[in-house]
C-alpha cells in the first residue's frame, strides 16, 4: 500500500478525524540537517484527543514513528515508511502552576520553554536554552546541557500509547540514564510538567544568555546541522576523540565535520542522508581505530536507504576503501 492509497483507507475509517493527512510528503525540509525522503503517510493531530483517536483506529500493523522538531534526526533518503506523526500547535501550550511548576505540550521549541520559565521566576530550566529542539524530543533523549539533564527537573509526563490510551508516567517510569528513555519506543509524548525553584526573573536572564554566548561561541549555531553527533563516552569527550583521529574538517560528498566543533557533522553543499551518514560512520571507524573507543550515535537515523544502498557501519567500509 502506497502512501495514497494509506491516506485514502484511513480517511473512509476516521470519519471524525481532525488533524491532517499528507500522503507522500517530503521530509528533507522539516529537518535541521534538510535531508531526507518523504514519509509514506505524515499525520498533523490537532491535539491529544485527536492522537488517541487516529492511533486507536490505526491498523497495528501499520508502522508509527513520531518526528518532533527534527533537530536531533537524519532521515535516510528512501523516506520513511508508514505513518510519520509530527506535533504541532496543538501541543505548544506552556503554564506556570503553583509550586514552582510548568507544564509544557511537547511541541514547544526548548528554548521557548526557558524563556517561559524565566518570566515566570522559575529556576532550574535555563539549561534548555542551550538545547536545539523542542520538548519532545528532550524527554524521549534526556536532552541536557551544562551539567543539568531533563530527568533532574522532570515530574511526570502525559503521552499516548500505540493502542491510542492517554496515560500519566512518573519520573521513575522513565528510566531515564544519560541520553537514554527506558520508556516504550511507540509512546507519544504529548506532555511534561517539570519542577524549577523560585528564582529572579533577571538572574535567570542572565544565566540564559551565558548558556546562549557559550554555544554560539562553541557550535556551528548558523549551519544546517544536527546537533551532537555522538554521545559522550565515560570519561571522555567525543569531540576530543573526533579531533585525535584527525577528523576536524573531513569531508564526505556535501558533508562536513565542523571546524568549530567537530562533534557536529554540517550540510555544507547539498548534502544527502548517505553523505551525512557515511561520514558519521567513517569518523566512527576512524575513532576506534585510533582511540579503540566506539563511538555511539546520538542523532536518530530514521527511515530507510534508496532501494540497494547500505547503511551503517558498511557505509564506513565503503567510504575507506
Amino acid at each position: 500500500m502506497n502512501g495514497e492509497d494509506l491516506a485514502a483507507d484511513l480517511g473512509g475509517r476516521l470519519k471524525d478525524l481532525r488533524g491532517r493527512l499528507r500522503a507522500n510528503a517530503p521530509l528533507g525540509d522539516l529537518t535541521w540537517f534538510r535531508v531526507g525522503g518523504p514519509a509514506e503517510l505524515l499525520y498533523t493531530p490537532a491535539d491529544e484527543a485527536d492522537l488517541a483517536y487516529f492511533l486507536s483506529q490505526l491498523p497495528l500493523e501499520v508502522d508509527v514513528m513520531i518526528l518532533g522538531l527534527a533537530s536531533n534526526s537524519l532521515v535516510r533518503d528512501g523516506g520513511i515508511s508508514g505513518v510519520v506523526v509530527r506535533l504541532g500547535r496543538g501541543f505548544g501550550q506552556i503554564v506556570a502552576e503553583p509550586g514552582n511548576r510548568l507544564r509544557v505540550g511537547t511541541a514547544v521549541p526548548d528554548v521557548r520553554a526557558a524563556r517561559a520559565a524565566a518570566d515566570a521566576g522559575i529556576a532550574g530550566l535555563a539549561f534548555y536554552r542551550g538545547i536545539p529542539g523542542g520538548i519532545g524530543g528532550a524527554l524521549r533523549m534526556n536532552a541536557g546541557a551544562h551539567g543539568t539533564e531533563t530527568k533532574d527537573v522532570l515530574v511526570e509526563v502525559r503521552a499516548v500509547t500505540r493502542q491510542g490510551v492517554i496515560v500519566t508516567l512518573s519520573l521513575n517510569d522513565l528510566g531515564y540514564s544519560y541520553r537514554h528513555c527506558s520508556a516504550p519506543g511507540d509512546l507519544i509524548f504529548t506532555e511534561a510538567l517539570f519542577q524549577g525553584c523560585a528564582g529572579s526573573k533577571d538572574a535567570i536572564l542572565a544565566e540564559m544568555n551565558e548558556v546562549a554566548e557559550y554555544r554560539e561561541t562553541h557550535q556551528p549555531t548558523k549551519e544546517r546541522t544536527g546537533g551532537s553527533t555522538f554521545k559522550n563516552p565515560p570519561g571522555t569527550s567525543a569531540w576530543k576523540l573526533i579531533d585525535a583521529a584527525g577528523c576536524r574538517g573531513l569531508r564526505v560528498g556535501g558533508a562536513m565535520v565542523s571546524e568549530k566543533h567537530c562533534n557536529f557533522l554540517i550540510n555544507v553543499d547539498g548534502a544527502t542522508g548517505e553523505d551525512l551518514e557515511t561520514l558519521g560512520e567513517t569518523v566512527r571507524a576512524r575513532v576506534k581505530a585510533s582511540s579503540d573507543v566506539t563511538l555511539d550515535w546520538e542523532i536518530k537515523r530514521l527511515g530507510s536507504p534508496r532501494p540497494g544502498r547500505p547503511v551503517g557501519e558498511a557505509l564506513a567500509l565503503e567510504a575507506t576503501s
